[in-house]
């Protein structure tokens, strides 16, 4: 296959669900000797037809020209494009219903090179709290070498709340992105995304238009749909959920596609592309990626019951536990269509009993990272958010005695008696 052409045609008119569309879209047999799966082009580069095929190409890819309508992009160097990334692309985009994708060698690349790209010296970020930790340094620490200032508001707050903050810092006026993470990491504290979008719009100018990016790692792309409640770019560590197997890392970031655009000529200089051996991997797993998200998300529902529900547990923060009383439930309503399969719980007690229930896990594994087929638990304070101050940590909801638990495919019996022995030695 000298690359892959155009999209895949849906047969017989009829618009496939997108876990059909995951075996074959964007991928004909015939363009590789009949092979039913797409090969791994392991190559750094490609064959040009004719110089003058090579100098177009590269005007497109550099940013130097608009690509032509009718124009097919060719293949050039495998930081630029590879067949195996531009047949996940394709299919990375099904799923949130956007026009373009780019993947990135970790989501954290995906992350900074999105903010590198619409943010310079004077802007001002926005962004929701508690962040990933990566994120969180991103932000307060590298961020402000290049000028950009930041203003952190809790994720559960409501638009009238949120411009309180934003009022109170007088950041208005350079207000250039909106940055939410939601379900926020660890708390699962949703970010209401239409308040969000109505914010980035009041604050656009006809020169100026203030974007809303989203990190959808933990709903992942079955459960929610930012780009549908006004997100303009969606990012994703897709080690996790996408990839699911805790054996590569990877980004992925879709939206639409001037936005795009921007995005992957700046990933041509960063040159952060993911390898075609992960995108082939990333391809085999999104194969199975509503089966293992659906598996998790009930096995979930039978673990977040089984915690709410015990004496050692002083609280648990799982969506799928929001009721009509609760604040969320209707921002969960609109915007969720399920609970995914993350849950933290703090244990009744302190670290120390956090520490004894982890020690004591033995199906679930003491690791950092979520979304894999096996059920992970971590200590959010002293892991993946230990670059964050104590005192931030408690404003935002991290608390010593927290656990963040990540469900896994296993039989959901099993994980809850592992879960059981151990909070019987906490």
């Amino acid at each position: 296959m000298r690359r892959r052409r155009k999209r895949e045609v849906e047969t017989a008119r009829r618009v496939l669900h997108p876990e059909s569309r995951m075996m074959s879209y964007g991928y004909r047999p015939e363009w590789s000797e009949g092979a039913l799966k797409c090969p791994i082009f392991q190559t750094s580069t490609f064959v040009f037809q004719s110089a003058e095929e090579g100098k177009a190409f590269f005007e497109v890819a550099y940013g130097l020209r608009t690509q032509g309508p009718s124009e097919v992009l060719g293949l050039i160097y495998s930081r630029l494009n590879n067949p195996d990334l531009e047949i996940l692309e394709d299919r990375l985009t099904v799923w949130d219903d956007a026009e373009a994708c780019a993947v990135f060698d970790s989501g954290m690349a995906a992350i900074s090179t999105v903010l590198l790209q619409f943010l310079g010296p004077g802007d001002v970020v926005l962004h929701s709290e508690p962040l990933y930790g990566g994120t969180d340094y991103l932000i307060h620490h590298v961020l402000p070498r290049f000028g950009v200032r930041s203003v952190g508001f809790p994720a559960a707050s409501s638009r009238e709340e949120i411009d309180a903050i934003l009022k109170a810092d007088a950041a208005g006026g350079r207000l250039a992105l909106i940055y939410a993470e939601t379900p926020a990491n660890p708390t699962n504290a949703l970010v209401d995304l239409s308040a969000c979008s109505e914010l980035a719009r009041v604050h656009s100018s006809v020169d100026r238009r203030v974007l809303l990016v989203v990190d959808n790692t933990f709903l992942g792309p079955l459960w929610q749909h930012p780009l549908k409640h006004g997100a303009d770019l969606v990012v994703y560590s897709a080690t996790k959920y996408i990839g699911g197997h805790s054996d590569l890392i990877a980004g992925a970031c879709v939206g639409p596609a001037d936005l795009m655009r921007s995005v992957r000529t700046l990933r041509t200089f960063l040159g952060n592309m993911a390898d075609p051996w992960t995108g082939w991997l990333l391809l085999r797993s999104l194969e199975t990626l509503k089966l293992r998200m659906t598996c998790q998300k009930k096995n979930a529902a039978r673990v977040g019951e089984f915690l709410q529900d015990h004496p050692k547990v002083a609280r648990t923060y799982y969506l799928g536990h929001l009721g009509p009383d609760d604040a969320q439930f209707a921002v969960y309503r609109r915007q969720c269509l399920g609970a995914g399969a993350m849950i933290s719980f703090d244990l009744a007690g302190g670290q120390e009993q956090a520490y004894r229930f982890l020690n004591a896990l033995k199906l679930v594994k003491l690791a950092v990272s979520l979304g894999g087929t096996e059920s992970l638990a971590e200590h959010p304070s002293t892991m993946t958010h230990a670059d964050v101050a104590p005192e931030e940590q408690r404003r935002m909801g991290i608390t010593p005695s927290m656990v963040r638990l990540s469900v896994g495919v296993e039989h959901p019996d099993d994980i809850v008696a592992d879960l059981e022995q151990a909070l019987a030695s906490a």
